[in-house]
């Protein structure tokens, strides 16, 4: 039985990358691309001309319009469009900055197609994206697993992580000294099964221990 395709947009202002995943993307029977943008102000006028897409994989730094404007205007004007950030490099303070903005979840530019293509059909059925920020398996939710207590000061610790604040920061906003911060960081890492700042945005976000 054949079902919908998900439709999507590559938004990136480097034209060989965007085009080779453009042609990389197409290939697979699940997706169409609707169109490509090199910026904000292009997604925004193709919009106009073409189907909306379902997913949008977006670039973060381009010019005219960046991809933090750029996913906080389709978050604002086209909500139900879901934005998949392309990063270079695990840069937690940029990422975070993105899903502050509206972006759903976030992939590295080295990832394989394949990989590419499961980000987008989870972010398309779950709404975020959280496999490649999670070590040996699925998230689970708050309270699934009776063996998984967070403390006040952890929980305190978490939402502070959903800020563009430095874990230097956070110390001095917790009256704590920085080492106590990466020890809150490594037990939450732990019983989580996380390894990232941003996996415990994403975390925080499903779980609605916070709210953008």
């Amino acid at each position: 039985m054949e079902t919908d395709k998900i439709r999507i947009a590559i938004v990136d202002d480097h034209t060989l990358f965007r085009n080779g995943v453009a042609s990389l993307m197409s290939e697979f029977a699940e997706l169409e691309v609707v169109f490509e943008a090199e910026n904000g102000q292009q997604m925004q006028a193709a919009l106009a001309k073409h189907p909306a897409p379902d997913v949008v994989l977006m670039d973060i730094n381009m010019p005219v319009m960046d991809g933090y404007e750029a996913t906080a205007w389709l978050k604002k004007n086209k909500p139900g469009i879901k934005v998949l950030a392309l990063s270079m490099f695990e840069d937690d303070l940029a990422v975070i900055k993105m899903i502050r903005s509206g972006a759903c979840g976030y992939v590295l530019k080295e990832s394989k197609p394949r990989e590419l293509l499961e980000a987008i059909k989870t972010i398309h059925t779950k709404g975020v994206y959280i496999n490649e920020l999670v070590s040996g398996k699925l998230m689970r939710s708050m309270g699934e697993d009776d063996d998984i207590e967070i403390s006040k000061k952890e929980l305190d610790f978490l939402k502070y992580c959903c800020s563009e604040l430095t874990y230097k920061e956070i110390a001095d906003k917790m009256n704590v000294s920085p080492r106590t911060v990466d020890n809150y960081r490594e037990a939450l890492f732990l019983k989580l099964n996380l390894k990232s700042r941003t996996g415990l945005v994403l975390y925080a976000i499903q779980n609605q221990v916070f709210k953008f």
